[in-house]
């Protein structure tokens, strides 16, 4: 199966970084400052892999502080990591977070499991007392009503620098390794929060009529994510689609041939045939319009649905499924039923490269302990067993018209269900739940469908895990 490339980069984290320590102690002991200060390299080095790092370096007076606040809003960072090279005053840190509201993490990163208690001297036993401090910002940064989270474990060198007594190569120690993937998740994590800022989110046709949980506030959106909402009208894409040629066609069908296996009749659906001809050519040119409307109005995303009369547009939604998954394959997340907030969930996981598709509870199997997630609509091929099947469908079920859909499922293994719901206040939540994908008989009919396996008994928590997720 051919990689298709994506269509628009993820934005990586703008990551603001500095150590703390007490000007005092320089002059007291020399070499301190300058082992420190390797440290500080050395975590600003790695933390370059997940992001644009802006290093203002050393804060260790109340007056850097403010320098570094003044610091990180210009270089307008999403999260700061401050790392506790030895013990400092609270003051120092303090004007940081005031002046600039990123996010913060403190680094409690020790440089060696113990110190060489017989040999080490002040000097040295300053460089490893990185703890110190914690209890004392924490402190103050509870009382300053300043959000802070705090990475503990050791730094990970790969050699012991001159200065120390003990032995500090800890990069294969599980407290380094931990402490690292951790640091990870956290720029993930802004860099999810940098891509939505600048996001544009089509919606195209309207909501399925009735689904209440799918309806969502378009300004409230906006608001907690910083994401655009475009919206769109079918007609939109219905000039795209008067521009595609046969040739765009032609290259099209090849695409699809070579991302699906396409099937005979389903051996127990009636309604699920082998697709026709021209049900194919006709899902190829709607997949070239669907792909020249997101290039041409910068969409990173899209949430459909369409209701009419037997019209051409209607006829037009028939063709949606199969190019919809070749646009998540590029990094566009795309969901039906106009179900905005699960675009957002499937972009979330795009983002963090782990794929996502729409998918919804369908029932339980007592016997397997598990639970079957799928749905109809567009899916995802990175989290696919082997290459999805298209089925031709004589019917959508619950909708009008028939076309080309995918059957799939994912593949075996761990699985984490992220869905965005909007509570009753107005504000979005996140409903997470962590399963084990099972190998397992699933229907023939043209939808995606996986038995899940949670931690708990997943029959008697159909109720509790309700919200749509991907």
């Amino acid at each position: 199966m051919i990689h298709l490339p994506r269509l628009k980069e993820v934005k990586k984290a703008r990551i603001g970084f500095y150590s703390a320590g007490l000007a005092a102690y320089w002059e007291q002991f020399a070499g301190l400052h300058d082992c420190l200060m390797g440290y500080h390299a050395f975590i600003a080095g790695r933390l370059a892999d997940f992001g644009a790092v802006s290093d203002f370096g050393m804060v260790d007076t109340e007056d850097k502080g403010r320098e570094a606040g003044e610091f990180f809003n210009r270089e307008n960072v999403d999260i700061i990591f401050a790392h506790a090279a030895t013990y400092y005053t609270s003051a120092c840190l303090l004007p940081v977070h005031q002046i600039c509201k990123a996010p913060v993490i403190i680094l409690n990163l020790q440089p060696t499991p113990e110190m060489a208690y017989d040999i080490t001297g002040t000097d040295r036993w300053l460089a490893q007392c990185v703890g110190c401090a914690i209890p004392e910002i924490a402190n103050a940064f509870n009382r300053a009503h300043i959000p802070y989270r705090a990475v503990n474990g050791l730094l990970g060198l790969s050699r012991t620098p001159d200065f120390a007594k003990a032995d500090e190569v800890t990069d294969n120690r599980p407290e380094a390794i931990r402490a690292w993937n951790e640091i990870r998740e956290w720029c993930l994590a802004a860099g999810v929060k940098r891509t939505l800022q600048h996001a544009r989110f089509g919606f195209l046709g309207g909501y399925y009529s009735g689904m209440l949980d799918m309806y969502s506030d378009f300004t409230m959106l906006q608001a907690q994510t910083g994401m655009h909402i475009e919206v769109l009208e079918m007609s939109d894409l219905d000039a795209y689609l008067r521009s595609v040629t046969a040739p765009e066609i032609h290259e099209k069908l090849l695409q699809i041939q070579d991302f699906f296996q396409i099937t005979g009749d389903s051996p127990s659906d009636p309604i699920a045939k082998k697709p026709t001809d021209e049900q194919m050519e006709w899902a190829a040119k709607v997949a070239v319009a669907q792909e020249k409307m997101v290039l041409d109005r910068n969409l990173d995303s899209v949430s459909y649905y369409y209701h009419g009369r037997e019209d051409h547009l209607e006829e037009l939604q028939s063709g949606f499924i199969v190019g919809f998954s070749l646009l998540n394959a590029q990094g566009v997340a795309c969901a039906g039923e106009g179900d905005i907030k699960t675009a957002l969930a499937m972009k979330i996981c795009d983002i963090l490269e782990t794929g996502g598709s729409f998918c919804e509870i369908v029932a339980a199997d007592f016997n397997r302990n598990t639970m079957i997630l799928g749905h109809d609509g567009p899916f995802h091929f990175a989290i696919s067993k082997g290459k999805p099947l298209l089925r031709g469908m004589g019917v959508y079920h619950g909708k009008r018209e028939s076309g080309v859909s995918v059957e799939a499922k994912v593949r075996p293994g761990p699985v984490t269900t992220l869905g965005v719901t909007q509570t009753g206040n107005g504000m979005l939540k996140f409903n997470i739940s962590q399963g084990e994908a099972i190998d397992a008989p699933i229907l023939l009919n043209g939808n995606t469908s996986t038995h899940i396996r949670f931690s708990k008994n997943s029959a008697c928590r159909q109720r509790e895990a309700h919200s749509p997720a991907s």
